[in-house]
C-alpha cells in the first residue's frame, strides 16, 4: 500500500491512496482523513485503506484520479517526534579519517539525534535558506514511520511497529555543524527542515528488499542532473530493529514517530559514490589533502529516488531547487 497527502486542505494534508505504479490515486475519505489520524488508529484504518489500495490497483476504485506529486507535501506533513540516526558507521569512519576527529564512531550504541517535526517540505517544493555561507549539504535517507511503541520494546519485537517507510533529504548546513557539536547539545541551525518524497509505503511494497531489518536497495542521488552516488541500504551497521529498541529503552514512542537511518554510506564508495557532500568532500581530502566539491549554491537542483527490482520508482522522486529565502516557488 502507498499513501500520500494532498496539501491544499490543511496543515496535516488530506490522505490519499496511491497506486503501486504511482499513476493513479483516490481519496482515503472515511477510512482516514489524514495520515496522522490513520496512524493513531492503524488497526481500524489499515484494512479499509488496504481495500481502497486493492481496488485502485485493480482499476476499479470509484473517484480515482491521476496522481500528481506536485500537489503533495510530505506524506506526514508534520509530526510530534522525528529522530535521526547515524546508522552507517562507514560514514563516521570516513569523516574521522578525513578530519582526524577525536571521537570515533561508537560501534556498540547507535547515535540518535532529536530533530524537528513541525515543518516538513514536500518533494517538489523549492528549498529556501538564508545564505550560501551556511554551506548547504544534503543527506539521502530512509525513514520508518511507527505506530505506538511501548517502553522497553525488545529488538525482536521492534519491526512489528514499522507501519510505513519514507524517503527523505536531510538538509544540513555544515557551516554551523561543528560549532553546534562543540556545545554538547543537539543541532539547531545545522539541521533545518527536512524534505520528503510524496509517497510513504508499507513494508510489503519493498518485497524481498526489506530484509535483515534493512532496506536493501540503492538510493540514487543526482545534483543538477549528474549522478552523485547510489549507495545501498544493506550496509546499515544498526538495523531498524536495533534503532527502535534503543530509542524505546526508557520511553514510549507514540504513533507517527519517524526514525531515520542517517545518510546512506557504503564501503565501496569509489564505485557507488556518496549520498551527501560532506562525505564526498572528506573522501577528496583523504585522497588529495583538499576538498574541492562545492557546497550547494542557489539555483541548484537535487534529485533523490529509489527503485525496485523491476526499475519502478517506489516513493516517487524528491526533485527540488535551492533558493534564497523569500524566493521559493513550489513545483
Amino acid at each position: 500500500m502507498k499513501l500520500a497527502s494532498l496539501t491544499a486542505s490543511s496543515r496535516d494534508g488530506q490522505l490519499i491512496v496511491v497506486s503501486t505504479d504511482l499513476r493513479r490515486a483516490v481519496l482515503a475519505g472515511s477510512a482516514a482523513p489524514t495520515l496522522r489520524a490513520a496512524l493513531d488508529d492503524w488497526l481500524v484504518c489499515q484494512p479499509e485503506l488496504q481495500r481502497l489500495s486493492d481496488a485502485l490497483n485493480a482499476d476499479r476504485a470509484a473517484g480515482a484520479f491521476d496522481f500528481d506529486p506536485a500537489q503533495c507535501g510530505a506524506p506526514l506533513p508534520r509530526t510530534h517526534q522525528f529522530v535521526d540516526a547515524s546508522a552507517f558507521l562507514n560514514h563516521g569512519r570516513i569523516m574521522t579519517e578525513a578530519y582526524q576527529l577525536a571521537n570515533k564512531p561508537d560501534t556498540v550504541v547507535p547515535v540518535l539525534i532529536q530533530r524537528q517535526g513541525d515543518d516538513f517540505r514536500g518533494p517538489l517544493d523549492d528549498y529556501a535558506f538564508p545564505t550560501e555561507d551556511d554551506q548547504c549539504d544534503f543527506e539521502g535517507e530512509i525513514g520508518a514511520i511507527l505506530d505506538d511503541v511501548p517502553q522497553g520494546t525488545a529488538t525482536a519485537d521492534a519491526l512489528s511497529h514499522i507501519k510505513l517507510f519514507t524517503l527523505f533529504n536531510d538538509v544540513s548546513m555544515r557551516g554551523h555543524l561543528f560549532r553546534e557539536m562543540s556545545l554538547g547539545f543537539g543541532f539547531i541551525q545545522a539541521k533545518p527542515a527536512t524534505a520528503f518524497a510524496a509517497v510513504a509505503v508499507t513494508p510489503d511494497e519493498l518485497g524481498d528488499a526489506w530484509a535483515n531489518a534493512r532496506v536493501n536497495l540503492d538510493l540514487h542521488v543526482q545534483r543538477n542532473g549528474k549522478a552523485v552516488g547510489h549507495p545501498n541500504g544493506r550496509e546499515m551497521s544498526f538495523g531498524f530493529d536495533q534503532l527502535i529498541a534503543h530509542f524505546a529503552y526508557n520511553r514510549n514512542l507514540r504513533a507517527g514517530t519517524i526514525i531515520g537511518t542517517g545518510t546512506f554510506s557504503n564501503a565501496d564508495y569509489a564505485t557507488v559514490g556518496s549520498a551527501c557532500l560532506a562525505e564526498q568532500r572528506a573522501i577528496e581530502r583523504i585522497r588529495t589533502g583538499e576538498s574541492t566539491t562545492p557546497w550547494i549554491g542557489f539555483g541548484e537542483r537535487l534529485r533523490f529516488e529509489m527503485f525496485d527490482a523491476h526499475g519502478a520508482s517506489i516513493f516517487g522522486a524528491i526533485d527540488h531547487r535551492f533558493v534564497p529565502v523569500n524566493k521559493e516557488v513550489s513545483g
